[in-house]
């Protein structure tokens, strides 16, 4: 008797080194995000204190992606409220809620990010949206399913839906990703007038930002808005107001979203590959240990 309740631990033990073997070849591993995603792809650094408000970009993006050009009423009237982008507009310019400390009013202009490590393509079922190795996050509109996931998971609200067509497709900025490709500045950033934006590689761009800073510590708001935001982000802004005025969200951590659900589901293999193995070594055990107890209860009845 004591031979077979040796062999069931026996048993359960080896069931069990089995079980945690498969956990260490299965445990999840940190990302190399780096790798991955690499951070010295093609920016843009926004200089608010040089933006004129002028909305050239507005017209020179329209243009370049044949859409509708912006509209042409007065100034005032197109400043009066917060615009977003749609699918016929994928840059618009802003006038801040607050003016600088010197009085003059201040504008932003808003377009896709072009994150790092973007949710929107990390949430899309049928990769539509794409990170390119290039920097851009460029969508396949031939893939698409409509499913909306990277409206929801896009923390800066950019991709939009074409709810009023027949054939609708995902529409947001693609950071000129043929113009780069020829060698070209994004058209926006080729049309700015007083040099508010900056095209260039990404370290460089954030080195250009922190001079700015360093040199006009009493002007600047001391952040570069991109450089940590949602991991990273290809467009990188400096401003002398809140950034909360211009309509920023402040509340975003430094981690992007897709790696906060990728430590979590990297688990689901290992608990897959885990318990199975686990519950048959438990399974087996009982079923060693019951038959043992019968075996104990006959012999006895025998005596």
């Amino acid at each position: 008797m004591e031979t077979r309740m040796e062999l069931s631990r026996r048993t359960f033990i080896k069931f069990a080194g089995a079980a945690g073997a498969a956990g260490v070849v299965a445990r999840p591993k940190p990302a190399a995000a780096s790798a991955i995603h690499p951070v010295n792809t093609p920016a843009v650094l926004v200089d608010t204190t040089r933006c004129a408000g002028c909305r050239g970009c507005e017209a020179a993006c329209s243009e370049s992606n044949h859409l509708p050009g912006p509209a042409l009423q007065g100034q005032d009237a197109v400043f009066s409220k917060f615009r977003k982008t749609d699918v016929k507009v994928y840059t618009v310019v802003n006038r801040a809620k607050a003016d600088s400390k010197q009085g003059e009013a201040r504008y932003v202009k808003s377009q896709c990010m072009h994150c790092l490590d973007p949710a929107c393509a990390s949430a899309c079922l049928a990769k539509a949206l794409e990170k390119t190795a290039a920097g851009p996050v460029v969508y396949h509109p031939e893939r698409c399913l409509g499913c909306r996931y990277c409206m929801v998971a896009c923390q800066f609200d950019v991709p939009k839906f074409e709810f009023d067509s027949p054939s609708p497709y995902i529409n947001k900025c693609s950071f000129c990703a043929e113009r780069q490709e020829q060698g070209l500045q994004p058209a926006c950033v080729s049309v700015c007038p007083t040099g508010a934006l900056q095209f260039g590689h990404r370290e460089e761009v954030i080195e250009d930002a922190r001079t700015r800073i360093y040199q006009n510590p009493d002007k600047y708001v001391h952040h570069i808005y991109g450089e940590s935001e949602a991991g990273g982000t290809s467009w990188l802004y400096i401003t002398d107001v809140p950034f909360e005025k211009l309509g920023f969200r402040t509340d975003l951590g430094a981690t992007s979203p897709p790696e906060l659900t990728r430590t979590a589901l990297a688990a689901v293999p290992f608990v897959l590959t885990l318990w199975p193995p686990l519950l048959m070594g438990l399974y087996t055990f009982s079923k060693r240990r019951a038959e043992a107890s019968k075996g104990t209860d006959q012999e006895a009845h025998h005596d």
